[in-house]
């Protein structure tokens, strides 16, 4: 088979080789074209698959995205020509999850705020949302979970009120990007939802650009009450609001979901989908593929409390060197895609193993290995 896949993909001349001859292309650069004789196409979420890019690919009969979002693939496209389709659903949540938490410890050493008591609104329930939520649970914030289709469906945990969830002292983002239906999310947070914030209430955007109406937000931002923002997409990408940029408390390039081990996860799920829709059997397993982390093994001495909890998250990822390489690296769109390209590696909190005799449980909730106790 012919197979064209994102070369930003991890993983995948050594997942997808033995399939058939691979090229890799950069992802924002595909053309129809390049897919007239394809069978395979494995991308990211920077390629929109639509009727322009397949309209020579007549060959295509599988298309695979190693992504947990799906708003760049006309699923009903591909329907109508009878092409698989698969995407790796709660692939990068760990990475997410741990993105979020990072910057509130960033943020709560900043202004001086104990995150145990504080209120987190999660708009948007699913694998992510719900990842970032055990985190957050496990450093003693209260979390408000907000999913009126969840909540539809008959999800029984609790929900909240859009409206109640955003008047939380930190407001989290995970909803996909839909801008149709009785639950549409673009411009979920536009110049009204705006206008009921206070100051000081941290929002987060870790899911898509444009979610919030970036507009709107600049015009808040430039005001004489400012949000405490975080925000890792952006409305437009690779194309954005510049002026944004700099009333940010952290800002990073679409890379809150970048760990080794989301991005090699997302790979490694669309390659088993692969294998159930051929009927092959999936001969190879994800865990030997992972590198040996710089960093794999300490001992604590005494409880973690938020201090030490810092220390550790920041000791395997800190978030503020993505807002530096961010705000020192970006000028134009071509930036951006050069710095989501040559993303340093970063690993997740598993990679750390270590060695407890108090707050295992806590540590445990938040992600780390747990040695043996002797």
């Amino acid at each position: 088979m012919n197979i064209i896949a994102d070369e930003n993909m991890p993983l995948v001349a050594s997942l997808f080789a033995g399939f058939g001859d691979l090229r890799c292309l950069p992802g924002r650069q595909m053309s129809p074209d390049s897919l007239a004789e394809a069978d395979l196409l494995l991308v990211r979420s920077v390629t929109q698959i639509d009727e322009q890019l397949l309209s020579q690919a007549h060959k295509l009969k599988f298309v695979g995205s190693a992504t947990i979002g799906t708003d760049h693939v006309d699923q009903a496209l591909l329907a109508r020509r009878g092409i698989h389709f698969a995407n790796a659903p709660g692939c990068n949540k760990i990475a997410v999850g741990e993105y979020v938490i990072s910057a509130l410890l960033v943020l709560a050493e900043r202004h001086q705020l104990h995150l145990s008591g504080m209120t987190l609104g999660v708009i948007g329930a699913g694998n992510t949302g719900t990842a970032v939520a055990e985190r957050a649970r496990a450093l003693g914030m209260q979390v408000c979970l907000c999913d009126p289709p969840l909540a539809a469906a008959g999800d029984p945990r609790e929900f909240v009120p859009y409206e109640v969830a955003l008047c939380s002292d930190v407001v989290s983002f995970h909803v996909p990007l839909t801008r149709e239906g009785p639950h549409a999310t673009w411009h979920l947070l536009d110049e009204a939802a705006l206008c009921v914030l206070e100051g000081e209430q941290i929002l987060i955007n870790a899911c898509r650009g444009e979610v919030w109406d970036n507009q709107a937000l600049l015009a808040r931002q430039s005001g004489p009450d400012p949000l405490r923002l975080v925000m890792d997409v952006w409305e437009g990408e690779p194309q954005l609001l510049t002026p944004l940029i700099r009333h940010t408390e952290l800002a990073t390039p679409h890379i809150a979901g970048y760990s080794l081990e989301g991005k090699m996860r997302g790979t490694y799920q669309v390659y088993q989908a692969c294998c159930d829709w051929m009927g092959l059997p999936v001969t190879q397993d994800f865990a030997p593929l992972l590198p040996r982390p710089p960093l794999d093994r300490l001992t604590l001495q005494q409880a973690p409390d938020q201090a030490l909890l810092k220390r550790l998250i920041h000791l395997v990822y800190d978030v503020r060197r993505d807002d530096a390489l961010f705000r020192h690296g970006f000028v134009t769109a071509a930036d951006f895609d050069r710095l989501r390209k040559h993303y340093p590696e970063r690993r997740e909190w598993s990679s750390l193993q270590l060695a407890a005799a108090e707050g295992r449980e806590q540590l445990a909730a938040l992600g780390f290995s747990l040695a043996p106790l002797a």
